[in-house]
């Protein structure tokens, strides 16, 4: 979650190619976005949107930031961050907890269970796990070597019930006690490992579905306290770039490629894949925002113009190809003719 760029107008804009890929396949009339899709806002609140994802029951969770120096009511008390739940069947949207822990990334276990990063700006700078079935919530990393985190962002798990989680930094006051931004891992036992400190400033992360690569983002705006500076500050952006890190067997990362460089301009921010492997990537590049789809190479294959956005996560069982963006202060959905890759659902004890 970069500091937020300013809206733009919303439209669908496919991209021209002679050839595009549907889920794996090359076929020339049937894009990954179907020409008749339309970009549909199912809320709007007042601050900046993040880190959607659906649960099993079909229900769509998602975060809401509240910047300390913008949300603040008449009293000067803080908005404490929130975790809002979207459900497709009536349309309503209400909130799941607040204060989130100035939650961030959102993601959901085999078991059904919620994993969330919790960032900094009065967060919990931590990872959870809720139990949905009794409500309760664990703190499944909450240091490293003794030390809180940078901003814990955002999740991705693999077949294996591994958890890796990013670590940047974009705003908030508490000093910084990781010596590196990185990307962790959690294992199934707890322990916890500091796994990638090459991959510049990280932010979106996914595991492909075939298990073999961790796809890194780095976003790196050049800020540890964005909200802290002022507009004609210039800063110097590093690392803008979506990598492919080769996933051993026992979760250790290797850097293999950049497959997409975005410098000059801003780069990605969340991510997710369908079921063959193609990304759809939350692209926040002011002079062509929107939800990029790239074959496992980085090839783009299609293209969904948004206001700028902060991540991707698709539907489920019916509505498996629907992929909902969290955007601005919103939250949109558009029918694909993909289908997302989902962790294998297991029985919970």
């Amino acid at each position: 979650m970069p500091l937020r760029s300013r809206h733009h107008r919303l439209s669908l804009y496919a991209v021209p190619l002679f050839t595009l890929s549907l889920c794996g396949r090359l076929f020339a009339a049937n894009p990954i976005v179907p020409p008749d899709s339309k970009l549909e806002q199912l809320f709007e609140s007042h601050v900046l949107t993040e880190g959607v994802s659906i649960a099993p029951d079909g229900m769509v969770y998602f975060s809401e930031i509240t910047f300390s120096n913008k949300s603040r009511d008449d009293t000067g008390a803080i908005e404490a961050g929130h975790i809002w739940k979207f459900d497709p069947a009536t349309s309503k949207t209400t909130i799941f907890r607040s204060p989130s822990g100035m939650s961030n990334g959102i993601k959901f276990d085999a078991v059904g269970d919620m994993i969330v990063a919790e960032g900094a700006d009065y967060g919990g700078r931590r990872v959870t796990r809720t139990d949905m079935k009794s409500g309760k919530s664990y703190i499944i990393a909450g240091l490293f070597e003794g030390r809180p985190f940078n901003a814990p962002n955002d999740i991705t798990i693999d077949e294996k019930g591994r958890i890796y989680f990013s670590d940047p930094r974009y705003l908030g006051h508490e000093p910084l006690e990781q010596p590196v931004m990185a990307v962790y891992r959690i294992d199934t036992d707890g322990t916890l490992h500091r796994i990638i400190t090459n991959a510049g400033k990280p932010n979106g992360v996914a595991v492909s579905p075939d298990q073999n690569t961790l796809y890194v983002v780095s976003n790196d705006n050049g800020a540890t306290g964005s909200e802290q500076l002022q507009t004609d500050e210039p800063v110097r952006k590093g690392n803008m770039a979506l990598m492919a890190y080769d996933l051993a067997r026992d979760g250790t990362a290797k850097f293999r490629k950049t497959l997409v460089d975005y410098a000059p301009f801003d780069g990605p921010d969340g991510l997710t894949v369908d079921k063959h492997g193609n990304l759809y990537v939350a692209v926040r590049a002011e002079n062509r925002p929107g939800i990029y789809v790239y074959s496992s190479e980085g090839k783009e294959l299609d293209y969904i113009k948004t206001e700028v956005p902060t991540n991707v996560g698709f539907g489920r069982g019916k509505d498996g190809n629907l992929l909902y963006i969290t955007a601005g202060s919103s939250l949109y959905r558009i029918r694909l003719n993909c289908e997302g890759y989902h962790l294998p659902e297991v029985p919970k004890k």
